[in-house]
């Protein structure tokens, strides 16, 4: 199986340079904040995001090089990708992420907050210092999006009439938005035409929901430690995602069970047990390979180099997780 430190390999100095300038991006002005900020930028995630952005950049620049913008496009993205989780596990009361407790744990509700909101706006003063109106407009849709997903999450808890097609839509604004946009917006600070840019904005966007619907799949078939927070955390909170309503189709008892909210005691269990019992998980993993096969046909007009072999490995390395 490739890792993702193997996958990376053509823009590993740029990640690890990246890693350096976070913590220095945030500013020492706010010790509390900076704490916080700090203990985020310390536990590693997989940097998905900023390696697409360093990968899209070296392959639609000539010779490959990498300018400064690029490399600040990166850190924005994690940034915003950053506080993001933040207030994502103050609402969802998470007491892990990535293996170790989340900044409200550590500190208080109001400090993750104030800490999300400070990652944004310090990322938003970033972007537009990039002077480019174009990724500002990308970068921008993206923060609406993840309000959007978050508001769309809240309304529909314990929903069982929500749709394949919502759930898509919620899990774009959510996760996909953000690959997408900065995908496109790495091809546009490049100078790349219309037409590739857009073609980067659909490989990320493809990418994103294969992710996410990835990610949805483990949450029932994987352990917590190598989740890295609670299993089976977003049917508990009545986040129904794919491999659930799949299996609401299959299971009446199902129905029921999440229409009183998990409820009484064994609920959980029994529905666990009964969406590992349908073909919930199966046609999810199904969904999951269409979209990231869709991603890879959108990466057909880059010149061929080593960081084009790496996004389309990338497509592989996100299925990979199931296995």
């Amino acid at each position: 199986m490739t890792t993702s430190t193997l996958l990376f390999s053509p823009v590993e100095a740029d990640l690890k340079l990246l890693t350096d300038n976070l913590k220095q991006l945030v500013g020492a002005r706010h010790p509390i904040l900076y704490a916080a900020a700090e203990h985020l930028f310390r536990v590693q995630g997989k940097r998905v995001r900023p390696a697409i952005v360093f990968l899209i950049s070296r392959t639609t620049m000539p010779n490959q090089e990498i300018s400064p913008k690029h490399r600040r496009l990166a850190e924005i993205t994690e940034m915003i990708h950053t506080a993001s989780l933040v207030h994502d596990d103050v609402v969802d009361e998470s007491e892990i992420r990535r293996g170790v407790p989340t900044v409200h744990s550590l500190f208080t509700n109001r400090v993750a907050v104030l800490a999300g909101d400070f990652l944004f706006a310090q990322s938003s003063w970033y972007l537009a210092n990039l002077d480019n109106l174009e990724v500002v407009k990308l970068l921008s849709e993206v923060i609406m999006d993840l309000a959007e997903g978050e508001i769309q999450q809240g309304l529909h808890k314990f929903d069982t009439d929500l749709s394949i097609d919502a759930y898509l839509e919620k899990s774009y604004y959510k996760t996909a938005s953000l690959i997408a946009n900065s995908s496109k917006a790495a091809a546009t600070l490049s100078g790349a035409s219309p037409e590739l840019a857009q073609d980067m904005y659909y490989y990320g966007r493809y990418v994103g929901l294969a992710f996410q619907i990835v990610d949805d799949i483990l949450d029932f078939t994987s352990a917590t430690e190598s989740l890295g927070k609670p299993a089976c955390s977003d049917l508990k909170s009545g986040h129904l995602t794919a491999p659930t309503l799949y299996a609401l189709a299959e299971k009446p008892t199902l129905e029921k069970l999440i229409e009183r909210e998990l409820a009484q005691d064994g609920d959980l269990e029994e529905a666990i047990q009964l969406i590992k019992d349908s073909h919930g998980i199966e046609k999810s993993q199904e969904l999951a390979t269409k979209y990231a096969k869709m991603g890879v046909e959108h990466l057909k007009s880059l010149p061929d180099c080593d960081s084009r072999e790496a996004l389309i490995n990338l497509t592989d390395y996100v299925l990979s997780r199931l296995y």
